[in-house]
């Protein structure tokens, strides 16, 4: 790419549209396939082998990270776990963006995290371009079965998502929040 145009991965990384068929990054969705396949197929018994497949899979990988199969992302490249991480059963991360999970969440059964969207506009979307905002969940958070976080969310630190929660704007932190919209239902200490 001359004349300073960003690529489409760098496109997608700015919150910019971009498309996803891009070579670049239809080979690293690819990639992250091979590797999902391999984690995914492991048993119980191959904890150290399940080690090695999310250290060349993440962004970030901290200490103590368990995620149960099946696990399910687009790149992994953008996703930053911190130490303690626990995702249960059927976790899915669209990280087309950067996903910054800090230590020691909890992420109950079929948690879904989604970076990715589709302009609204139908002639936009018609194109094949696609848009990802970056989500950051804090320390110490817990979010309940099925809850889905949208794009651009922030979770602040030590806060709890209930089950089946719609997370559609930034939750502070030291809070309870629930619901489709979810919304704080009650503050901690």
């Amino acid at each position: 790419m001359g004349n300073g145009e960003k690529t489409e991965k760098q496109k997608m990384l700015a919150s910019e549209l971009y498309l996803a068929e891009d070579p670049e990054l239809a080979a690293e969705s690819k990639q992250a396939s091979r590797l999902l396949r391999l984690y995914n197929s492991t048993t119980e018994e191959q904890q150290e082998r399940r080690q090695q497949i999310l250290q060349e899979l993440l962004g970030k990988v901290g200490q103590k990270i368990t995620i149960v199969p099946p696990f399910h992302c687009d790149y992994g490249s953008n996703i930053y776990a911190g130490n303690g991480l626990f995702m249960n059963y059927g976790c899915v991360i669209l990280d087309c963006n950067t996903v910054h999970i800090g230590d020691n969440v909890l992420c109950a059964p079929y948690v879904q995290i989604y970076t990715a969207y589709h302009p609204v506009e139908p002639e936009i979307r018609l194109t094949g371009r696609e848009l990802a905002a970056p989500i950051m969940i804090g320390n110490n958070v817990w979010i309940g079965g099925g809850a889905i976080i949208c794009p651009g969310v922030t979770i602040g630190d030590c806060t709890t998502i209930g089950a089946g929660s719609v997370v559609v704007k930034d939750i502070p932190a030291n809070v309870v929040a629930a619901g489709n919209p979810c919304r704080i239902i009650k503050m901690l200490g």
